[in-house]
């Protein structure tokens, strides 16, 4: 049978090293690293995980917990933390939550997090009294727009401003009637939709427009077909509606097909903005002016915010962080 020291001698590194590569207790060289993989390729080496984890109480894996997985922004950002954990030498397992309490309360039982060295939670359904019951069984950071307790390392993204710019935008641009498509009425709505609504009233503030609150679409369900439906049903109810944010960029790209459903010209009619930067974006017609969420940075300081939270000397306190926004402008919008 294959041991270790057959690994270190072939790849030309101690033992030592072999051990840090294959636990990532320790950062090695990119190209050490690879050299060790390639010797336990070839030499079949089998890495006994359950003598491994009682040794050194780790697991060498991280999970990444998330709504949905055909959802295109969570399957992006899956990539990007699987890449990012990749290079500390471990590995992402991707849990599907469902958006739901219960379904994010069982991802975070105890049971189940003890498979993993810590977590990347994306935070939808939860509210911050059911997060502030969770015991810190392993490293958790938080991602999402919801409240959450202090004691929590949180990275979300900078939603009221950059749905601020992606309406300020439109208004510079002539439109007076814009549609939030996915928006959130109500002081006490909590969440993504209602803080890119409070964006989109921020906008009409700074121009000196009363925002229309009829112009809050709300919608159950935030994919390409449900916007379809419902932004060609808003503008056929409303001809004089000028623009239209999709507080995503899948809500954004229904609403370009509804909006041809009802015989609207993007931009000349209707100007349209999304928030993702998504890559499709700039691959339809007309290209989606969209606002970036610096999703690199949201996964890179996730990582590290995770990755000090599992070192030996973990920080007293957690950090709360927004996200840098920018517009990416394109075709649905005017010059």
């Amino acid at each position: 049978m294959t041991t270790m020291t057959d690994v270190a001698r072939a790849a030309g590194v101690s033992v030592m090293t072999v051990s840090n590569v294959l636990s990532g207790r320790r950062r090695v060289s990119p190209e050490t690293r690879e050299r060790v993989l390639r010797a336990v390729a070839e030499l079949d080496y089998q890495v006994n995980l359950t003598a491994r984890n009682l040794r050194y109480g780790r697991s060498g894996s991280i999970a990444l917990l998330v709504p949905q997985f055909d959802h295109a922004y969570f399957g992006a950002l899956g990539a990007r933390v699987a890449r990012a954990i990749a290079d500390l030498g471990r590995q992402v397992v991707i849990e599907q939550t469902t958006a739901s309490p219960e379904g994010e309360l069982s991802a975070l039982s105890l049971a189940r997090l003890h498979m993993y060295d810590g977590a990347i939670f994306s935070v939808v359904g939860l509210r911050e009294a059911e997060l502030d019951r969770i015991r810190d069984s392993i490293p958790i950071v938080l991602l999402g727009e919801r409240e959450v307790p202090a004691r929590f390392d949180h990275v979300m993204m900078g939603n009221v401003e950059g749905a601020r710019l992606a309406v300020r935008h439109m208004l510079d641009r002539g439109s007076r009637r814009v549609l939030i498509a996915g928006g959130q009425r109500g002081q006490d709505a909590l969440g993504m939709s209602r803080a890119r609504t409070l964006g989109w009233l921020r906008a009409h503030d700074e121009v000196g427009i009363q925002a229309d609150e009829s112009l809050i679409l709300h919608m159950t369900q935030l994919d390409i077909a449900h916007a379809r439906r419902a932004v060609a049903a808003a503008v056929a109810a409303d001809p004089g509606i000028d623009g239209v944010f999709g507080v995503t960029d899948d809500v954004a790209i229904g609403a370009l097909a509804g909006l041809r459903d009802v015989g609207r010209q993007v931009p000349e009619d209707v100007q349209v903005v999304g928030f993702d930067n998504l890559e499709i974006g700039a691959h339809i017609y007309p290209e989606l002016t969209s606002v970036d969420p610096s999703s690199d940075w949201i996964v890179d300081n996730a990582v590290r915010l995770l990755q000090a939270r599992m070192g030996d000397d973990p920080p007293s306190e957690a950090e709360h962080l927004v996200s840098p926004v920018r517009l990416v402008e394109r075709g649905s919008t005017r010059d």
